[in-house]
């Protein structure tokens, strides 16, 4: 049976619990100050606590029914924030031997075909990571910055050519924090400068949405790489700390 509680709101009255049905429940006979006020001394007092208990209940079903001067305060929702849309842009475009233009397009739209980054990060000589995962990863990461190029024919029937040269990805708590992963660039497009540019964007797209507070991890031979775009490794003698699985 469900019950629910009807708090009285004089220190006098009983604490009244009832039913899903409307049927009266007397589990128990709680007072404010004195506990034993209402116990069975000859019977009378004991009749009387359960009239004014029934007088109780009837009234309060009553005035749900029937007062129509009853008033429910509806809270405001919080208003939403609206955060910047996603961008994307040019950041270089050159011709090729061939005649044909390419550009690399920075975009934090999230626009990522998993086979494409699998195949991104064998390239790096990343530890293959099941396709389930990498678009579960793709899916709850807060922002997915990529780097396309995309390849113009200079004939007419030629057609564009795009594939996916770099990636990072931010997880975040939408308010504070966020922290950067998966930073990775096509390793024939590596020294032109796209890894930094791809991080410095992804830092100053969450600065738009007012996180502030950009946390990243790094192997060694690249904290360098990092100290550079402004991160400090352990910054006042914080230490990050890991729990790993015991097998």
């Amino acid at each position: 049976m469900l019950t629910h509680n009807v708090v009285a709101p004089s220190s006098l009255c009983p604490i009244v619990s009832f039913d899903f049905q409307g049927q009266q429940v007397y589990d128990k006979l709680l007072f404010a100050h004195n506990l034993n006020y209402g116990l069975d001394r000859g019977g009378r007092r004991k009749h009387k606590s359960l009239r004014l208990r029934a007088g109780f209940w009837e009234s309060i079903k009553s005035g749900l029914l029937k007062d129509d001067t009853t008033q429910v305060i509806e809270t405001s929702p919080e208003p939403q924030v609206e955060e910047p849309l996603p961008e994307e842009f040019v950041l270089i475009e050159k011709t090729q031997p061939d005649g044909a233009t390419e550009q690399i397009i920075f975009s934090s739209g999230g626009d990522v075909d998993v086979y494409d980054l699998q195949a991104l990060c064998d390239k790096v000589g990343w530890p293959r990571r099941p396709l389930s995962k990498l678009a579960a990863a793709l899916k709850n990461s807060y922002m997915v910055a990529t780097l396309h190029s995309i390849r113009k024919s200079p004939e007419p029937e030629g057609g564009d050519q795009k594939k996916l040269i770099g990636m990072a990805r931010a997880t975040s708590d939408h308010a504070f924090n966020a922290t950067i992963w998966d930073v990775l660039v096509d390793p024939s497009y590596q020294g032109q400068g796209l890894g930094k540019t791809l991080v410095e964007n992804i830092i100053r797209a969450l600065l738009q949405r007012d996180i502030g507070n950009i946390t990243l991890f790094a192997d060694s031979q690249v904290v360098e790489f990092y100290r550079n775009l402004g991160f400090e490794p352990d910054p006042e003698g914080i230490k990050g700390m890991f729990w790993y699985p015991k097998f």
